[in-house]
């Protein structure tokens, strides 16, 4: 019908110029429905006379003009058509942003650009100290690292008070640990800045959050240590309060200015004019860092002098003490070193065990396990369940004594702290407050949180502290303690009261965080027995906190 109707158009309208539409009178390709249609604009007239008459304008945003095509190129080409379309799609389309250059995958290194990273590394550089090792950054300081090293790194030492002559000088060799101190303190006031380059690095970014993520561990379990042994009679609960309030976050700026180190955390600002949300993680992350650095060079004696000494924190100061709660009276005896005097943080960080001693840490263990545990020995607990438990644990491990007597005083010992690990608050606890795991149970948490910090740390060595924090959470929950516990079927040998044995034998709710106190209270009484090598063997061999050994089908 549209070709009829063009064929039986009059001559006039033939001639007329500039047609409307251009119709072609032959059989089109089909290209031809894809040419763009023109309109003449249409002739606007306004009235000349005195009405006011309001116009109404809209415009619209043309799509820039087709490229013409080429003289040699047919109108209705495929090829000018597929230019059009693109150049129209292209001015219609928004334009793709593309991700920042940090997210764009980089090809792996070749081998031997990768020997060669390894081989310039610092953290293969010490075979004898892994963990100090581990900790150090993962390629040589730079100049600008340098420079900042020669700067500000005498007043650090000041503050703290250590000698102001370079730690590359002290010991002899390099399994000298306080001779990497230099480095490792200046990663610990290296806290991420986005304004300052250095500091964004990837070495000196992932060597400070590594530090702070070991130091953390490190304060808590020196607190617990200090607080068992000062505080002999006390229930974990208020030790708790008291560590939060000299360590808690809101009041570690305070500690950090006390030391004179407030202007290496921040140069540029006012730390009593800062808000809170400002001024409390970098903060927090430098005082965990520096602890982390010291426990590494020198040793928890070195981070009690720090604690007490550097940053003047007191104990018995008043915004320090537990809230006030109904105590249970203690009518038992406590060991004679606790009876005649608190002991002070210097005791503490003193104190070396004699030669001829049971235990790894003797003064530990008495705050922990109290004399009279004795008066159980020999009980049915003792003579039908501590052999069951002592094969499944491993114990008692061979030790060279040059007395038998020692080997023979050790192993009982043993077993009676065995017995106080699997005594439930529900038994004693209201008569004689300190004969269940609850002390026992808080050094054994502390322990077990540094011991996988520590292989963490030495197992991956490129991972930034916040990756490791969360693997180490992830590890570490309460339920998967208590399920490598009953894994073992060690939640039969448990003691509880007689008024709630039933209920705790049935109801998971109550029976789940009752076999994780206990797995924590064997973890703290062999730190105390043993040492951290045996923490080691039973985390990582017995309970297989990593799922790593392979099942029985």
């Amino acid at each position: 019908m549209a070709l009829a109707n063009c064929h039986c158009l009059t001559p006039q309208t033939q001639k007329t110029p500039a047609p409307q539409l251009a119709v072609a009178t032959t059989m089109a390709p089909p290209a031809m429905a894809f040419q763009a249609l023109t309109f003449s604009p249409l002739p606007l007239h306004l009235p000349t006379g005195r009405r006011r008459v309001r116009v109404l304008a809209v415009t619209a945003d043309q799509p820039p003009p087709p490229p013409q095509a080429s003289p040699s190129e047919p109108a209705n080409s495929p090829s000018r058509l597929l230019r059009e379309l693109a150049e129209r799609k292209k001015a219609v389309s928004p334009k793709k942003k593309h991700p920042p250059r940090r997210f764009i995958l980089k090809p792996p290194l070749d081998d031997e650009r990768l020997t060669q990273r390894f081989l310039n590394s610092p953290q293969l550089s010490l075979k004898s100290l892994p963990l100090l090792s581990s900790c150090l950054p993962s390629a040589p300081l730079s100049a600008a690292d340098r420079t900042w090293m020669d700067e500000y790194l005498l007043e650090a030492k000041q503050a703290l008070g250590y000698p102001l002559a370079p730690s590359e000088t002290l010991g002899e060799g390099d399994d000298c640990p306080a001779r990497h101190f230099d480095v490792l303190l200046y990663l610990v006031f290296q806290h991420l800045d986005p304004s300052c380059e250095r500091t964004r690095t990837r070495h000196v970014r992932n060597g400070h959050s590594r530090l702070w993520f070991l130091g953390q561990f490190v304060l808590e379990l020196a607190f617990s240590e200090f607080f068992l042994q000062r505080y002999p009679r006390e229930s974990p609960g208020p030790m708790r309060e008291r560590v939060f309030a000299l360590i808690g976050k809101r009041m570690l700026p305070r500690w950090i200015k006390a030391a004179s180190l407030h202007n290496l955390v921040f140069p540029y600002d006012d730390l009593d004019r800062m808000i809170r949300k400002d001024r409390e993680p970098p903060t927090k992350a430098v005082f965990w860092a520096l602890f982390g650095a010291i426990y590494l060079c020198f040793g928890m004696p070195e981070v009690y002098r720090v604690l007490f000494e550097a940053f003047g924190m007191d104990p018995e100061e008043e915004s320090c003490q537990p809230k006030l709660r109904r105590q249970l009276e203690d009518v038992d005896y406590v060991s004679v070193e606790f009876e005649k005097r608190q002991l002070t943080w210097q005791d503490v960080a003193a104190y070396r065990p004699p030669e001829d001693a049971l235990f790894a840490h003797p003064r530990l263990f008495r705050a922990c396990v109290p004399p009279g545990m004795h008066r159980f020995r020999g009980n049915i607990w003792d003579f039908d369940n501590r052999p069951k438990v002592m094969n499944i644990l491993g114990y008692p491990l061979p030790m060279n004594d040059k007395i038998p007597e020692i080997t023979e005083a050790r192993n009982i010992e043993l077993g009676l702290g065995l017995q106080l690990c699997f005594m439930h608050p529900s038994k004693y606890k209201f008569e004689h407050p300190r004969f269940c795991f609850e002390r026992l149970e808080y050094v054994g948490q502390k322990i077990q949180d540094l011991v996988l910090a520590e292989r963490l740390l030495m197992k991956h060595l490129d991972a930034p502290g916040r990756w490791l924090a969360e693997k180490h959470r992830r590890l570490l929950m309460n339920k998967y303690c208590g399920r490598y516990l009953r894994d073992k079927h060690l939640h039969h040998y448990i003691i509880y009261g007689e008024t709630v044995q039933d209920r705790f034998e049935h109801n998971r709710r109550l029976r789940n965080p009752s076999t994780t106190a206990v797995q924590q209270a064997i973890h703290g009484l062999s730190y105390c027995v043993y040492g951290k090598p045996d923490v080691r063997r039973l985390m990582f061999e017995v309970f297989d906190f990593e799922q790593v050994q392979p099942k029985a089908v």
